[in-house]
């Protein structure tokens, strides 16, 4: 009993500020694409969609229009603010005197708010140098989540390699203060040639 008819594909290209081939940013999924804007009739009511393809995570999710606001969907970040974030890396780890499970929780929650300032936050206070201790699993899982959404995003925004992204966040990380001055000495001297 199919209660999903879906309607042929209208052929619009751009609703709520959004438009079609548009690369953006899903909260709790990182940066998409809306590859089409389709109606479905579902359950007797005729729902416009944004179609958004993840082409890394191999998924489509399919998001109404009137929600994307709500969901919080936006567009890649400014320039400034990326600007910003990169800057957020070279700050001091700011680790709160709380449980783990508490802290891992507001992690995931700054993660799958979409923010970059705030993701940006989570990669420098749970990065780790080669001169430092060696992290949970779980500090590993959230630091790897929150610096491939930053990955993606960065790259995106700059229309670069996810590598060379990557690299970019790294340099930025080795400015930080305490963290391995060879490091961060042989990273200036790399970033100058």
């Amino acid at each position: 009993m199919p209660t999903k008819k879906t309607a042929p594909t209208r052929q619009s290209h751009s609703r709520q500020g959004f438009r079609t081939h548009e690369r953006i940013v899903y909260p709790a999924h990182g940066v998409g694409q809306i590859v089409r804007i389709e109606e479905q009739e579902i359950a007797g009511h005729k729902l416009e969609l944004f179609v958004i393809n993840f082409a890394k995570d191999k998924m489509t999710l399919r998001v109404p229009t009137a929600k994307a606001a709500s969901v919080g969907m936006r567009k890649l970040a400014p320039p400034e603010t990326v600007k910003k974030a990169l800057d957020t890396l070279k700050g001091r780890a700011r680790i709160k005197r709380t449980m783990w499970s508490r802290r891992a929780q507001e992690y995931e929650a700054k993660i799958n708010s979409g923010n970059l300032i705030a993701i940006a936050e989570v990669v420098r206070d749970l990065y780790r140098s080669e001169s430092q201790p060696e992290q949970s699993y779980s500090e590993r899982q959230l630091y790897e989540a929150a610096l491939d959404r930053m990955v993606r995003e960065l790259a995106a925004v700059e229309d670069v390699t996810e590598t060379e992204a990557a690299k970019q966040i790294e340099t930025n990380l080795l400015k930080g203060p305490r963290r391995a001055p060879k490091a961060a000495e042989a990273a200036e001297q790399e970033e100058a040639a």
